[in-house]
């Protein structure tokens, strides 16, 4: 998957991190540790889940029994991640952020989350990635919205599922590459707008200043994904 436009953009990206101000001189670093994340469902049916990762990697999937749980690793207190969590009736929320909010790491500093949502639980995601890699496994996950902000690295976002509802996709900001498997049986609309640097798309076909599905807005279910901002590339994979 790595072709020459990607080692433009992994050029590009040192100096981008420069300019985020971040002094790493003084940062110490340890044995790596993990620790253990689990906050408990209850009765909630609906959540508003935030991710706020700075860098190193994130591993995203559905298959949880809890609303949110998993494990974090890390050899540093900079990058030692902070838990909010709320709940009123059958509504949650959640907020995971980098203590420091990083987004460069030097080559002995490591942070990495792996993190499971639970599939039963319509939820509102939005995910906040600066420097490294996330992987989204959102094959089965009850996505109402999911929007995500890139930083300089990259995001690998799977769609590729069975929704019962019709959810909005935002992806914006960036100097990164971010890949969209899409899934297949529904309606898909996809807008991409702002400095992209190229766009990839397969399985929707143009239609002006957008892409459809043979199916949108005919479908049961619709998705409606939206790209805009500075992305490196955009890889809009359908059937």
């Amino acid at each position: 998957m790595f072709n020459s436009r990607h080692k433009l953009l992994v050029a590009a990206v040192p100096a981008f991190l420069l300019l985020s101000g971040c002094d790493f001189d003084d940062v110490k670093t340890g044995p790596s540790r993990s620790e253990p994340l689990s906050v408990d469902l209850g009765k909630a049916d609906h959540a508003n889940i935030e991710l706020d990762f700075g860098a190193g990697q994130l591993n995203l999937k559905g298959g949880g029994d809890n609303l949110i749980s998993g494990n974090f690793e890390y050899n540093s207190d900079a990058l030692k991640p902070t838990v909010q969590s709320a709940r009123n009736g059958s509504h949650a929320v959640v907020t995971i952020k980098q203590s420091s909010g990083h987004t460069n790491m030097h080559g002995h500093m490591k942070s990495q989350w792996n993190l499971q949502l639970n599939d039963k639980t319509l939820l509102d995601l939005a995910l906040n990635c600066g420097a490294g890699q996330a992987d989204l496994d959102l094959r089965d996950v009850a996505i109402r919205s999911l929007r995500v902000q890139m930083g300089a690295g990259q995001v690998n976002l799977d769609l590729r599922g069975h929704p019962t509802r019709d959810y909005e996709v935002e992806i914006s900001g960036g100097v990164g590459q971010a890949t969209v498997h899409l899934p297949e049986g529904i309606g898909i609309r996809a807008e991409a707008h702002g400095g992209l640097g190229s766009i990839n798309v397969t399985g929707l076909e143009k239609m002006g200043d957008h892409y459809e599905n043979s199916v949108y807005d005919k479908a049961k279910v619709n998705l409606r994904l939206k790209v805009q901002g500075g992305i490196g590339e955009i890889n809009l994979l359908g059937s």
